[in-house]
């Protein structure tokens, strides 16, 4: 039978991110504007569909992410150091932060978003090589090696070695385990990095990706990566009561590389990395849409896409904004579900 404890404390760190995020954001916020921190949109002569619907949104501070990832950061060193002070009871049974479960989550979260924050500074400045920052190249680089970081530890520090495939079982594939690691981190934090372009849009379907695999972590008794699935989750509710249509901010690659890195880490510790492309169906969508669209215009001469990636398509072809948002949720919150019952019946049948 479940402690009580678990679910109080999963449901009560949960609601403290929240509360600490909308405590946190209006101090922020005043940051981002006192500085002037906003986000350079493209050009109408490099993005003319993008430009011309993202144009009055010039100016809009980004870094919003340092929302997200500061409350999970404070939350869980919070309670870390007041485990250590208290020996029993209830403030005792809050600590989430343990190595076999978070560590990596929480370093790669935090290491990942000061490298997107200092891209995003950059692009606010009008730095880097075409001033917008660093350069795709120079991003993947630095992720890679992030994910290299965790690949070691997954494989010599925990034991990882298996991957499970739905339905089928599990299956050694030694040292195989490292790449496919590496391309599972990359791949997502830069899906999730491309639907990160409408007011709300990357939130909302983040949210529903942590919430599937916060139920995922809890059911295979990983009661502290499902807290911490349960604090990220928190935090993003917070984190889109201002990013909703209009929004006050944006994200970010200081949220979006990061939380998109976590995510895949959480899809690797859970050993559920194949149906991370089931429950996070948008983000493959989206990044596909861009490597279809890369490629069509390389060797066919032409597009396929009005605009790419998918969602800035959609605002082509006349559809509203919040139109958009509000569908890809539905559409997350589908597949995040489905996602579940999949790993439910594999773990039932």
């Amino acid at each position: 039978m479940i402690d009580d404890v678990i679910i109080i404390r999963i449901f009560f760190l949960t609601s403290l991110a929240f509360l600490a995020a909308m405590a946190f954001t209006p101090l922020w916020a005043s940051v981002l504007y006192r500085y002037h921190l906003g986000k350079k949109i493209r050009s109408s002569l490099a993005a003319p569909i993008f430009a011309k619907f993202h144009e009055k949104k010039s100016g809009t501070p980004t870094m919003g992410g340092v929302i997200i990832w500061l409350t999970v950061l404070v939350i869980a060193v919070l309670f870390f150091i007041i485990r250590q002070l208290v020996p029993t009871g209830f403030w005792h049974e809050l600590n989430f932060l343990t190595r076999q479960q978070t560590w990596l989550p929480v370093a790669a979260l935090v290491a990942s978003a000061l490298v997107g924050l200092v891209d995003d500074y950059f692009n606010v400045r009008g730095w880097g090589p075409k001033g917008g920052g660093l350069q795709v190249r120079h991003k993947l680089l630095i992720y890679t090696v992030i994910a290299i970081v965790g690949a070691w530890w997954f494989y010599v520090k925990l034991g990882f070695s298996m991957l499970h495939i739905p339905l089928v079982g599990n299956i050694e594939i030694g040292l195989w385990y490292i790449p496919v690691f590496i391309v599972v981190i990359v791949a997502t934090a830069f899906s999730v990095n491309e639907i990160d372009g409408l007011d709300g849009l990357s939130g909302g379907t983040l949210l529903m990706a942590f919430m599937a695999f916060g139920v995922i972590a809890f059911a295979q008794g990983r009661f502290e990566l499902a807290t911490f699935c349960g604090v990220v989750v928190g935090a993003l509710l917070a984190f889109l009561w201002f990013n909703i249509p209009p929004a006050r901010f944006f994200m970010g690659d200081t949220g979006a590389m990061s939380l998109g890195v976590t995510l895949g880490i959480v899809a690797m510790l859970t050993n559920t990395a194949l149906l991370l492309p089931v429950i996070g169906l948008l983000f493959v969508l989206e990044s596909g849409s861009v490597i279809v669209q890369v490629i069509s215009k390389k060797f066919r001469g032409k597009k396929v896409f009005l605009s790419a990636p998918l969602h800035h398509h959609l605002e082509a072809i006349g559809w509203p904004e919040s139109k958009i948002v509000m569908r890809f949720w539905v559409i997350a919150a589908v597949t995040a579900v489905f996602g579940v019952v999949v790993f439910l019946v594999d773990r039932t049948f």
